[in-house]
């Protein structure tokens, strides 16, 4: 880590908040803490001091803790407790049913490469995604995924009409950098990234931190996504931040991670804040 400064910068100010059920620092009261640190967010013991107000749009109370950079804006929770997330995992290996073929690859550069992972696409009838060169029609949702997904309404206040699902067999299995900003999703809707099984890094970098040749300094954002677990990435972070699900070796249990997002129906891009 770098040597300290008088005043933090806007990177340094990432606040971290929680209650004392499903919380992630150890220390008692609401603690602020450069991104430069790997928050390890399963961690319990936080009492909350001050309730933000802008946490007053989820509908259900669960503890949410706020992760800022510049231009990035994520909310963190704890959605399922473990027992329920052995289940729901459980449920998901029986239900869900991955790409194979053609669609179990991805272009970069204009060539086509197998996908390090499993992946699988879900959502109302007759919606598309494409990314990567590849176009993924949805399949039907199966009951879990329903539960998953209103549950995630529940805690939020938004809806979701898709959901892209990456299986990892071990630290292995890996996602490259990439942002989520294809022209179907809403841009006014945030993606919910529910994780279930292995807890795995999730690493943020900004757009102009990226390669040798970057124009700034900025450190990224460290994260490690605990079974059970919801990341809420509100925008614009898609507009400056890139992430990535890196290698780790020592991982050698499966997880699997599902992200909801809301595809535009028509060209009006209709707003997800519906009324529940």
């Amino acid at each position: 880590m770098s040597t300290p400064i008088a005043e933090p910068t806007v990177m340094e100010k990432f606040l971290l908040q929680g209650q004392k059920k499903h919380l992630c620092t150890s220390g008692p009261n609401v603690q602020r803490r450069s991104p430069r640190k790997k928050i390890k967010l399963e961690e319990k013991g936080i009492k909350q001091e001050n309730e933000d107000p802008a946490l007053e749009e989820f509908s259900h109370p669960i503890p949410w803790q706020k992760i800022e950079a510049e231009g990035l804006d994520c909310d963190y929770a704890m959605l399922f407790p473990k027992g329920e997330a052995d289940d729901l995992f459980s449920q998901l290996e029986e239900e869900v049913v991955y790409s194979t073929g053609e669609e179990s690859k991805v272009q970069v550069f204009g060539k086509m490469y197998n996908i390090p992972r499993k992946q699988a696409a879900y959502g109302d009838k007759g919606l598309e995604y494409t990314y990567s060169g590849v176009t993924r029609l949805a399949c039907s949702w199966t009951p879990t995924l329903e539960y998953i997904r209103d549950s995630v309404t529940t805690a939020t206040g938004q809806t979701f009409n898709f959901v892209l699902i990456n299986r990892y067999k071990d630290g292995q299995d890996h996602m490259g950098e990439h942002r989520d900003d294809e022209h179907e999703l809403d841009p006014s809707c945030p993606i919910a990234s529910v994780s279930l099984g292995a807890a795995r890094d999730f690493v943020f970098r900004h757009r102009d931190a990226r390669g040798k040749h970057s124009s700034r300094h900025i450190e990224p954002v460290k994260l490690e996504l605990a079974h059970g677990s919801l990341l809420l990435m509100n925008p614009p972070t898609n507009t400056f931040w890139y992430h990535s699900v890196p290698v780790r070796r020592k991982v050698l249990s499966s997880r699997i991670n599902l992200t909801f997002r809301r595809i535009v129906l028509d060209t009006s891009l209709k707003t997800c804040q519906d009324s529940l």
